[in-house]
């Protein structure tokens, strides 16, 4: 099959969504399939195009950049040539050109379109952010009520969205991809020496700072867990620094500062050196505040790493630990909820812990890109 991708970013930024479609576009094309990812051309020192692991990864100039979103004359008519030449259209929100995107799907380039919900936009507080929310939910409408089918993680946050309870027809549920080489013990080790965590029990934290994140509920929580558990340190993989749209990391600084003794920010780590982050930890954390965060794929790779978690009671996030029973849910935006979410896995922790391979059989690449060829097969040459 050809099979166009469509998302606002894509590698080498990195995100969840990011790093979803990334393994999904890449293995379709090992599989045989031709992919081709069309994006924004978000850094300056990127090439406009070029083929990674096998993938066509387009990307389209940005005039400039408005909150996250990226302005880019000319997109659509160029989406527009791309499905064309191209079996079934996948658009991954959220993103503003998700509504237009399916319009021209569906209606003029006359090819199927699959939607991945990947999670709602909840923009930090203020007038104009309220703004772009609304508008992007509508597009996101729009392309819903066009579109063949819609992914969404789990049944769970379906049902709750905002967006996707209201198209429940289309729902189609598929586990994101996951993959997570097992922790490398010299490497771990290596890794608790360079931070300075040797004799420390390390709680983790996996992602950018980002404000549905709860950084700011996870720091906070430090001085109750120090109350039961005095050697602790909080080890932060992901960019901190320079994130797009974000300013999480200049307002959290006089928190940061007056527990930094218990803190350590790696920055972006590879991927495959992250089941050695999650084999150094000895829980891992996703205090998420809003349903920007659906799901958290952090919490499987940490499973497979032989790592519990501690994750937010919200739709989607509390499904890993709801189904794996490796982990503890908690309140979210409640610091002494999440620290004693975090004692109990420290003082239990092997009451926690499952066998590798029974994550694996409820978690694995290979079931979510078979159930997408199973997808975008059903609905290949389907007249629209």
């Amino acid at each position: 099959m050809k099979i166009l991708i469509a998302l606002t970013y894509y590698r080498p930024h990195i995100s969840g969504l990011t790093i979803y479609v990334e393994r999904l576009a890449q293995t379709l094309a090992a599989r045989g399939h031709r992919v081709t990812v069309l994006t924004s051309h978000y850094l300056k020192d990127l090439p406009y195009r070029e083929e990674i692991e096998g993938v066509t990864v387009v990307r389209h100039p940005v005039a400039f950049r408005f909150s996250k979103g990226s302005i880019m004359p000319g997109f659509l008519s160029r989406a527009y040539a791309l499905m064309r030449a191209h079996d079934v259209v996948s658009v991954h929100l959220p993103q503003a050109e998700a509504g237009p995107l399916a319009v021209i799907g569906r209606w003029l380039a006359r090819k199927p379109v699959v939607l991945t919900y990947h999670c709602d936009l909840q923009l930090p507080p203020g007038i104009l952010n309220r703004a772009i929310d609304r508008a992007v939910f509508a597009s996101n409408w729009i392309a819903g009520r066009l579109a063949d089918r819609i992914v969404a993680y789990t049944d769970d946050y379906a049902r709750n969205s905002p967006l996707l309870s209201r198209f429940q027809d289309k729902i189609v549920v598929i586990y994101p991809p996951v993959i997570m080489p097992a922790p490398v013990p010299a490497a771990v080790a290596a890794l608790k020496k360079k931070y300075r965590a040797d004799g420390h029990v390390i709680v983790g934290f996996a992602a950018r700072f980002a404000e549905e994140k709860g950084v700011d509920c996870l720091i906070e929580s430090i001085p109750f867990v120090r109350e039961r558990i005095p050697n602790v340190k909080y080890l932060f993989a992901g960019e901190y620094q320079n994130v797009i749209g974000e300013n999480v990391w200049a307002r959290l600084q006089p928190l940061i500062e007056q527990y930094r003794d218990y803190l350590e920010f790696l920055g972006p780590v590879p991927n495959k050196e992250m089941g050695n982050f999650f084999g150094a930890c000895d829980v891992l954390t996703v205090p998420s505040i809003n349903s920007t965060e659906s799901f958290g794929l952090v919490q499987i790779e940490a499973m497979l790493s032989g790592c519990p978690v501690v994750a937010s009671n919200l739709p989607g996030v509390r499904e890993p630990a709801r189904v794996t029973k490796m982990g503890e849910i908690v309140p979210i935006k409640d610091a002494r909820a999440l620290a004693d979410g975090i004692v109990r896995v420290l003082q239990n922790r092997a009451a926690y812990l499952r066998p590798r391979v029974e994550i694996e059989a409820m978690f694995s690449l290979e079931n979510t890109v078979v159930a997408y060829e199973s997808l975008f097969g059903s609905l290949r040459g389907r007249a629209v």
